[in-house]
This record gives C-alpha cells, structure tokens and sequence, in this order.
C-alpha cells in the first residue's frame, strides 16, 4: 500500500512539473519576442523630432534612420534595437534616448496547409496553441486524417499530435514564428 502511494505522489509531481515546464516555456516565448519583416515600428530619439521615426521593417530586415542610413532591425528584440541606435547617434547627439515601440506585429506567421477548410498564412499573435491555428484555418476538412498531425517547426523540430488530445486538452502544442502545421 504504501508503494502505490509512493507511486501516486511521484506521478502527481510529474504531472505538475511537465504541467509547470509548458507554461514556463510558453512565457519565455511571450517575453522574449523578436522583431520581424513587415512590423512597423517607430523609433524616436528623445529631444530630436527630426530623428525619430516610424517604419516598416523592409523585406531585407533593415529599417532607414536619419544620419544612421540603414539599421538592422529583424531579428532584435526592441531594448536590442533602442541599444545600436543610442549607440550609433553617439557621434552626433549627446546622451541619445532612444525608444523604440512596436505598432503593428505583421511579420510573425505561422502557415497551416493540407486538409483544413482554408489553408494559408495567418498572424501569429502572443502564444498561439495548435488547436486555435487549426480554427483560423476553418477546422479539419472532412476526409482529414485526425490522428497524425504534424507541426514542423521553424527550427527543426517536428511533433506529430493526434487531433482529440487537443481538443480534450491531454495534449498542448504552442506555435513559433515561421512554424507550419500539416494536416494530412
């Protein structure tokens, strides 16, 4: 008896921290977001107007600033970008403070294709789970393959998770920048 109880008490801390682990790695995910193509941002550079801006992040990742010309911005996460800017109007402005704020988060996409309603390129906003890119693409078509949906993503890593569990909730896969879901 007092084995199975045992038993129970290490299942139950199991359970808790792989529990634990997924809502950790979801806010790390969350707090450690990375500009990218097609964001508008506005930099501004405190006590000079004519040096701040607002700007789409171009295709090739670069943002173009006054007496800086062309700054490298995907990629970096906002305090990064605030850093090369200061740094880079150092020559020219004394004690530079540089904000740079996000406005429109439209780089970031995760793309889901193969038996769904619509398949396409949808916004990747905050944390997204699997099931809710599944229903911005208009659910499962009617012949799809519930059992052996796959996530591949964006660095290499590929899950395959079965429709059900994550609808009842056994089962919780959160989606990246650049990541692709496949429904067979």
């Amino acid at each position: 008896m007092a084995r199975v109880v045992a038993f129970l008490m290490v299942a139950v801390a199991v359970t808790a921290c792989s529990h634990r682990a997924v809502r950790e790695d979801e806010v790390a995910h969350m707090s450690e977001f990375r500009m990218s193509r097609e964001d508008v941002i506005e930099v501004s550079v405190w006590k000079e107007p004519e040096l701040s801006r607002t700007v789409p992040i171009r295709p090739d990742g670069k943002i173009t600033l006054p007496l800086l010309g062309d700054v490298q911005a995907e990629g970096l996460k906002p305090q990064e970008l605030e850093q090369k800017v200061a740094q880079g109007l150092t020559p020219y402005v004394r004690d530079p403070r540089v904000t740079v704020i996000v406005h429109d988060v439209n780089g970031a996409k995760v793309y889901v294709t193969g038996m769904v309603t619509h398949p396409g390129a949808f916004p990747l906003r905050n944390s997204m789970g699997l099931l809710q890119a599944l229903a911005m693409a208009g659910g499962l078509a009617e012949f799809a393959d519930r059992g052996d949906i796959k996530v591949l993503h964006a660095d290499g890593r590929k899950v395959e998770v079965d429709y059900d569990s994550l609808v009842s909730g056994e089962s919780r896969v959160y989606l990246g920048p650049g990541d692709t879901v496949v429904v067979p």
